[in-house]
């Protein structure tokens, strides 16, 4: 079961990235207060670095159902990937009263199929609430500071 969750958390998240990715940048131009502008290079390389590093926690846990960390990084992912879906997608389209490119898989797709996810292992006594809730605050902390790092590393990179 272990591998159905994580194939349904990675199709999930890669459907999200490919929306932000194809419309965010653009998106981002608008001069909004909540939307710090950001370019395609910049962008594309922390989505592809992101979706990576969701694969990797996927891919080990399939591997490694057993490993408490691994066990922690999925279910972190999975976590911080619902909170995303409401802060920043549903409440920057509120703010600007614009389409901010994600929320629709955010709320289709990372809402429903993480949630499940999670509930299923904590059901399965794979993973305690209190896990769940503090692998998720840590991972959501770690995605935080890792994506303005990507941005100016796709910056630095591609205008190399």
């Amino acid at each position: 079961m272990n591998t159905h969750y994580a194939l349904f958390f990675c199709l999930a998240i890669s459907l999200h990235n490919l929306e932000e990715a194809l419309w965010l940048p653009q998106w981002s131009q608008m001069g909004m207060a909540i939307q710090k502008p950001v370019t395609p290079n910049e962008f594309h390389f922390a989505v592809i670095i992101i979706t990576a590093l969701a694969y990797l926690a996927s891919f080990l846990y399939i591997s490694f159902p057993e490993s408490k960390w691994i066990k922690w990084a999925f279910t972190g992912f999975l976590g911080s990937m619902i909170v995303n879906a409401v802060f920043p997608h549903l409440l920057a389209s509120i703010l600007t009263k614009t389409y901010a490119p994600g929320v629709g898989t955010a709320l289709l797709l990372n809402i429903p199929v993480n949630a499940v996810i999670l509930y299923r292992l904590h059901r399965e006594k794979r993973i305690s609430r209190k896990e769940i809730f503090l692998s998720t605050v840590v991972m959501g902390v770690l995605l935080l500071a890792l994506i303005p790092i990507l941005f100016m590393l796709g910056d630095s990179f591609i205008n190399y």
